[in-house]
């Protein structure tokens, strides 16, 4: 089974039959996030949603990764009255520049898709496509913005977090609007509001450099021998289905083989220690991550944006660090999907693929 056949098996096209016509006159909206690692999608009918589709897309390994995963989505789609589209995918080596990035993915994007095609540019808002090279800064990597935009529309005040397979989003909310200071990648690696830490595609040895093992402090490797995904797996939080990309030795997703890959990271063996030593190990790196994300976060509280009491919204696959750190920031949770019309069953879709599913919504209001 190929990769975008595993990923139709695990998650894509989650969501309620969706008849070719609306039969409520209402808009039908397509939002869609164009990340680097995955193609998401999600339709939505006014304030409902219908389906949410998400595929893996390694950019940086060839555009025709991205032309597959649009026509998988595309294949039997229903009339959309509206396409809106952000991205964080112009990162990808694979162009010359971010400018550069912003243009092709546009113009691949106003090519393939029919209808009405607005490109998110962050505070700016929409932009029809043909006036996208000229707004590249504001285009390129403002999916987050979507979501915390919307989660702002429906909470008064929170901190939202969304952390999705390679980057944590930290932003507060207050006053119906975003709190964010900062806007491009680097403004906001700088605020603390952007952290290069997730859920399952970041490396072992991003993570720490020393870890506890066995009673010593062991470095790691600096070497890509294992990912969070292994983590999560060993520590038991992983839904394979965030797990849409190879391991890093290219070989099985299972339980035996996350344990070997990250013996490596000590230079060892899995055959060295018993099972639980490596599941201590893994949440020692898990424990790890959360620190990371739990320091940001503080350096954005310590703005005073938000009261101490404002809950904390949480989004993307990473949900079950993200509400660890909730409790160790004392606070309330919401669950992103929790600001949709959705059936029981799509809410875990629709919170994986959180900027999509809130340009369906933000972009139906458009006149």
């Amino acid at each position: 089974m190929g990769p975008s056949a595993r990923a139709a098996a695990l998650f894509g096209g989650i969501g309620c039959p969706v008849s070719e016509t609306s039969g409520h006159g209402m808009t039908r909206t397509l939002g869609w996030d164009v990340g680097g690692a995955h193609l998401k999608a999600v339709l939505a009918e006014g304030e409902h949603v219908l389906k949410v589709w998400q595929e893996p897309s390694p950019i940086w390994q060839g555009l025709e990764h991205l032309d597959l995963a649009l026509t998988t989505i595309l294949e039997g789609m229903p009339e959309v009255d509206r396409h809106a589209v952000t991205m964080t995918g112009e990162l990808s080596d694979v162009f010359e520049s971010r400018r550069d990035g912003v243009a092709q993915l546009t113009r691949i994007f106003a090519e393939r898709l029919s209808g009405d095609v607005l490109i998110y540019a962050g505070a700016s808002g929409f932009l029809a496509a043909g006036d996208a090279r000229g707004h590249a800064d504001a285009i390129a990597s403002a999916n987050w913005h979507a979501s915390a935009a919307l989660a702002a529309t429906a909470i008064e005040e929170a901190l939202f977090l969304d952390m999705g397979s390679t980057t944590t989003d930290i932003v507060p909310l207050a006053g119906g609007t975003a709190k964010a200071r900062g806007f491009t990648d680097r403004q906001r690696l700088v605020e603390g509001e952007l952290v290069y830490q997730g859920y399952t595609r970041t490396a072992l040895m991003a993570v720490e450099n020393r870890v506890p093992f066995a009673g010593r402090s062991i470095p790691v490797m600096n070497e890509f021998f294992a990912t969070m995904a292994d983590v999560q797996r060993i520590v038991g939080t992983l839904d394979e289905a965030d797990d849409l990309h190879p391991a890093a030795d290219g070989h099985e997703k299972t339980l035996e083989a996350s344990r070997r890959r990250l013996a490596r990271m000590v230079g060892m063996d899995a055959a060295d220690a018993g099972d639980g030593a490596w599941e201590w190990l893994a949440h020692a790196f898990a424990e790890a991550q959360v620190r990371h994300v739990h320091d940001a976060a503080l350096q954005v509280l310590s703005r005073e944006d938000v009261s101490d009491d404002a809950p904390v919204v949480v989004a993307g696959a990473g949900r079950p660090v993200l509400r660890r750190l909730a409790a160790r920031l004392d606070r309330g949770v919401v669950d992103f999907s929790d600001l949709f019309d959705c059936p029981g069953e799509m809410r875990d879709a629709v919170c994986r693929a959180a900027p999509a599913a809130a340009l369906a919504l933000l972009a139906a209001k458009q006149a």
